[in-house]
């Protein structure tokens, strides 16, 4: 099928937040409602050129940020709207918006689903208030089991957790007693992130007084986090993502499946007919249309390094049905130097990372691909 007949994803940046988190690195700010009106409108207007143009339906629409949900369901229904009159949401897609979940100003699920909206990324990060805390969090547990009791309610079925791991004070107990919340309040996934300390960030700033976790034991939650989850009936798909059977997130496989998707919004990223190009992280240059070319993408070599991010790695069937050509031996060798560590598994016809290996990813996938 030629690419111009393919379904593509849609990623839209909501840059929105009511405050900063002290370890983010995202575009956002502080925005009041006239700021979002004047967002909402040349968002939509943005979708429906950019739809148009392109001419292909969407089967993934994602919304992310920043906080989407404080936008609130008129303004978020009317740019799902855009997207539906720009591109096409095809039957069956899935609709994510992210969700704060703030005690206060939790928009109107039950408008949301009938807009369209079917899966929600709550951001947790932690079941422990002193973890939360520590994060720069406003929310509590408490607040986030409302979040998520409530979404259910108004008959929202696919609901995917954020947790954090190697937070200040936290410990293998807690991490058990945050997965353990997930599990009592009946969500179909978690994503599962080890918190890194960006350049930038207050975090940064204050990162020699911060509690921080080393290497060693930030792999040793991690490893703890992905048994616990299984044994709770997560089955883990990629590096951070855990779903119930059928329940991945199909917007993030399009990444790392190498697939085509468009970003709007500033910092929002795109990979279209064979193009990666973003807009700059800045408002006045989405309002102005401007985008940055980062180079050409979807050869061979990128195709493995975003596929080995997927427990089910690098098969050679799907290789040939991508470039014509067999996943290169020279490839196999390099990943099978791994193998004696409990790094990679490999056959005559797969490279695959193991969970050690996923926590070593970039140096081994740079081995790799020599």
């Amino acid at each position: 099928m030629n690419s111009r007949e393919k379904n593509i994803g849609v990623y839209l940046h909501i840059p929105f937040c009511d405050r900063k988190c002290p370890y983010c690195d995202f575009f956002s700010f502080r925005g009041n409602a006239t700021d979002m009106d004047a967002y909402t409108d040349v968002l939509a207007k943005r979708i429906l050129t950019c739809g148009r143009t392109l001419g292909r339906k969407t089967d993934t629409v994602y919304l992310g940020g920043g906080t989407p949900s404080l936008l609130g369901a008129e303004r978020l229904a009317k740019i799902l709207q855009a997207v539906d009159r720009g591109f096409g949401i095809a039957k069956g897609a899935e609709v994510t918006l992210e969700v704060n979940p703030t005690g206060e100003n939790l928009p109107d699920f039950q408008v949301l689903k009938s807009a369209g909206f079917n899966r929600l990324s709550v951001g947790l990060q932690s079941a422990n208030d002193e973890e939360l805390h520590a994060l720069g969090r406003l929310h509590t547990a408490q607040d986030a089991a409302h979040t998520v009791s409530l979404a259910q309610k108004n008959g929202f079925e696919n609901i995917s957790l954020d947790i954090m791991l190697a937070i200040p004070h936290q410990t293998l107990h807690s991490i058990e007693q945050t997965i353990c919340f997930c599990t009592a309040l009946g969500v179909s996934h978690v994503s599962a992130y080890i918190l890194k300390v960006e350049e930038g960030t207050p975090f940064w700033q204050a990162k020699n007084r911060l509690p921080l976790f080393d290497d060693d034991k930030q792999a040793d939650f991690y490893l703890c986090a992905c048994k616990l989850l299984e044994e709770r009936g997560f089955r883990q798909y990629e590096i951070s993502n855990f779903s119930q059977k059928g329940m991945k997130g199909r917007h993030n496989l399009k990444y790392w499946h190498d697939e085509e998707y468009i970003g709007l919004g500033p910092s929002a990223h795109s990979f279209v007919d064979g193009e990666r190009f973003f807009c700059p992280a800045s408002l006045k240059a989405f309002y102005e249309g401007k985008s940055e070319y980062e180079g050409d993408g979807g050869d061979e070599r990128e195709y493995i390094m975003l596929g080995l991010r997927l427990r089910e790695g690098i098969r050679d069937k799907t290789f040939f049905e991508r470039f014509g050509t067999h996943l290169p031996e020279e490839y196999i060798n390099r990943a099978a130097r791994f193998a004696k560590a409990g790094l990679t598994v490999t056959g005559d016809d797969f490279i695959r990372l193991t969970r050690k290996g996923f926590l070593l990813s970039n140096p081994i996938i740079a081995e790799i691909l020599g």
